[in-house]
């Protein structure tokens, strides 16, 4: 789960943030301390997607999508109403992630 937060972002101790080249259009962010997973970045937009965890202020965050939908586990459930968004729709809307998924 991740919130789209757009190119403009800032980390405090950035020095404690390692890199790792995920797939060829993508980076992650992991703490070089404990290992939390920080964000996802797409090498081409620079967009990050961000943990909702990772806020301090969660009140206002709506959980309105699911991607990759037909390849959850059937145990992988919300009561949440959203947006589903299957695989097929991705590849083709951002063909260069079927690179790394298939």
């Amino acid at each position: 789960m991740e919130i789209e937060c757009g190119t403009a972002v800032k980390f405090l101790g950035e020095e404690n943030i390692s890199v790792y080249k995920s797939s060829e259009w993508a980076v992650r962010g992991f703490c070089k301390n404990c290992g939390t997973h920080l964000y996802i970045r797409d090498e081409k937009s620079g967009e990050y997607g961000i943990p909702p965890g990772l806020f301090e202020n969660d009140e206002n965050i709506e959980f309105n999508r699911q991607v990759f939908i037909d390849q959850k586990p059937s145990y992988y459930s919300f009561s949440e109403k959203t947006q589903n968004i299957t695989s097929e729709y991705i590849y083709k809307h951002f063909p260069q992630t079927k690179e790394e998924n298939t």
